[in-house]
């Protein structure tokens, strides 16, 4: 199956080490991170799994669920956490999805088909409280994720879903943002009353921290 970005994420109800989740409901009015991993007890995905324990407190400011998805069984995730704990300095305080029927995997794609059939690539879907996929990154297995990236895009999305505005090239929080392009001048004066730079009459760039 093809997941494309702005469809409903495709529900499905599977054990975890949370016990059994039914996904959408276990989102309820959250965002949400799902990623995957290509086996349980290997090196990358042991440092990727304490790097997002560790990132809890992001998370939570951004109201952000974050899960974890495996195609080994169960009772392998609960005895690899202990692992993770042990070598990363921080316990998994999120679920981990144990998908040994490949179900879920195959349901968002994770399979690469020309690949290995037991082991996922490293995807990442970016869920909003409507349920929708917002973004989509997918790893090859041997290289591990950039979390700050996933948090600053999340950051961008939650930004601009409330404004008429983007973000560009390395945004940050804090940077200054583009104004939408299909907004007149005379309707970003009235919006954006600390001014704005005109570079281009499609490039106009405005300091929104100029007036929080």
């Amino acid at each position: 199956m093809t997941i494309q970005l702005g469809q409903i994420a495709p529900d499905f109800e599977q054990d975890s080490t949370h016990g059994p989740i039914r996904f959408h409901e276990w989102l309820g009015a959250s965002w949400g991170v799902l990623f995957s991993h290509p086996k349980d007890f290997t090196p990358v995905c042991t440092t990727e799994l304490g790097e997002v324990a560790h990132l809890r407190p992001e998370w939570d400011k951004r109201n952000v669920k974050t899960i974890g998805l495996s195609i080994d069984p169960l009772e392998a995730h609960c005895i690899w956490e202990e692992d993770i704990a042990e070598t990363q300095g921080k316990a998994v305080d999120f679920p981990m999805l144990a998908d040994p029927d490949a179900s879920v995997s195959k349901l968002y794609g994770m399979i690469h088909p020309e690949s290995d059939p037991n082991v996922t690539v490293r995807s990442v879907f970016v869920i909003d409280p409507a349920k929708k996929v917002r973004l989509i990154l997918t790893y090859p297995p041997s290289t591990g994720r950039n979390f700050q990236e996933i948090l600053r895009a999340i950051d961008s999305l939650q930004l601009t879903d409330t404004r008429a505005i983007a973000t560009p090239v390395n945004w940050a929080q804090g940077d200054p943002v583009v104004i939408s392009p299909r907004l007149s001048d005379e309707e970003a004066s009235r919006l954006f009353p600390q001014g704005f730079r005109t570079l281009k009459p499609y490039l106009r760039l405005v300091d929104l921290e100029a007036v929080e």
